[in-house]
């Protein structure tokens, strides 16, 4: 059984990738500890400070280290370490159990899910801001929950959850949990979609009797998940859509879709227990503008509305979307998820024509062939000249949705789905719509 707060205290450390939260973790440690760290790529570090704490892979065998904190970006079965890894998987941790280590006294939320994470941490974080407390929005969406300073007793942290953070934890715990909903993905590393559901589910073994977890109790897969008893918490059943009171109080058209409104669900029910007052709940989201590159509006006017979904990587991202509007162009391409597949709900009211861009062409016309009809281009670029070609000249038609949602991963032809997000934008912008 582990001290918890003694656990990262005058031992020796391995740190494995020096990515932020890899870095993050060296710099927490090294005052308390022995910490060498090594990363795949060392040659791309210039910082001569780095120097003394790298230790090369042939000397690394050498030391006897009492735990190795694993950055969840690496693939254990995919990376240089990966013999002496599995020879010490059971001293693999993660920054998550390092923050948990100095801070299990404070209140922790975390958010799981396959999509719509950033968005609920967000917007949740906002609101308890609102009621004058001292919150922290930290995890996957970037920001590195070991860089945070001052904390007191009365901190909360919303967390962000990734599979792969998760997968590799060991003793972080929250007291709130939620899993927003759950659709196969990160295959290429899970391998198996019940590898990737436990993976996720592990967020909730580790909660404790006192703990609270949110699930939507109807779904298929989590009542088949919750028979085996290993949940300790209590369970809270949220719905699979809005309650229509809320709805009908919610003027944000960020909200107007079936993904956001579902999120929503959570951050009323989670507000309930945290006895946050409705109006106020109600104001700050009203007032959301949302984040960059998840279902943002970029242009909006009574004949177009311009929707940039770059962080759009796998089909089940983007479907509720595209079930919520009309008269859609929807702009797609990338490098497609090991194991997606696109399910479209039959609707003979929905007018849908999808743009294919890139080299993976074959993967998407395989999708969508006899379901949507189709154009295919070299590029992103190409792509959206064509669908503005398109508009204008059909000026007369009802109001038109511009969806870039691209159902994939982005490193094609971009570092990541920021970059991609940014040149869509600047695409808009050098084509001066005027609709």
């Amino acid at each position: 059984m582990y001290q918890l707060n003694k656990i990262f205290f005058k031992k020796k450390i391995l740190i494995y990738g020096l990515g932020i939260s890899g870095y993050s973790s060296l710099n927490f440690l090294k005052k308390n500890n022995y910490v060498k760290f090594f990363d795949d790529d060392y040659q791309k570090f210039k910082n001569k400070n780095l120097k003394k704490f790298f230790i090369s892979s042939k000397k690394i065998y050498k030391y006897n280290f009492d735990y190795i904190i694993v950055s969840p970006g690496i693939n254990l079965e995919k990376c240089n370490l990966k013999n002496f890894l599995k020879k010490n998987k059971k001293k693999i941790f993660t920054d998550l159990d390092i923050f948990y280590s100095n801070n299990f006294r404070n209140l922790i939320i975390a958010v799981t899910g396959t999509n719509g994470k950033s968005t609920t941490v967000k917007l949740l974080s906002d609101i308890i801001k609102s009621t004058k407390k001292d919150v922290r929005l930290v995890g996957n969406i970037g920001k590195s929950i070991l860089n945070e300073k001052k904390i007191s007793k009365k901190t909360i942290f919303v967390v962000e959850t990734s599979s792969y953070q998760i997968e590799y934890s060991k003793i972080f715990k929250a007291k709130y949990a939620l899993l927003l909903n759950i659709n196969p993905d990160h295959l290429e590393r899970h391998k198996t979609f019940k590898n990737y559901l436990n993976a996720k589910f592990k967020l909730f073994y580790n909660q404790k009797k006192g703990d609270f977890a949110f699930f939507n109790k109807k779904s298929f897969l989590i009542k088949k998940k919750l028979k085996n008893k290993n949940i300790k918490s209590k369970i809270i059943n949220v719905e699979d859509k809005l309650n229509s009171s809320y709805r009908k109080l919610i003027k944000n058209e960020y909200f107007n879709n079936k993904n956001n409104q579902q999120n929503l669900s959570y951050i009323f029910a989670i507000c309930k227990k945290l006895k946050i007052d409705k109006k106020n709940i109600i104001k700050i989201t009203n007032s959301f503008k949302g984040l960059k590159f998840r279902q943002q509006i970029i242009y909006n006017s009574k004949k177009l509305t311009i929707i940039n979904d770059s962080k759009a990587t796998s089909f089940s991202s983007s479907i509720n979307l595209i079930n919520s509007l009309n008269n859609i162009f929807w702009i797609l391409g990338g490098l497609p998820k090991k194991g997606d597949k696109f399910k479209l709900i039959k609707n003979k009211k929905l007018i849908l024509r999808a743009f294919i861009y890139g080299k993976k062409k074959n993967f998407f016309i395989k999708n969508l062939k006899n379901k949507v009809p189709f154009e295919t281009f070299k590029n992103l670029k190409d792509a959206f000249k064509k669908v503005v070609l398109e508009i204008k000249n059909n000026r007369h038609q009802k109001k038109t949705i511009i969806l870039f949602s691209p159902c994939s991963a982005s490193f094609d032809s971009f570092k990541n789905f920021e970059e991609r997000g940014e040149y869509f934008n600047e695409l808009v912008r050098s084509q001066k719509i005027r609709i």
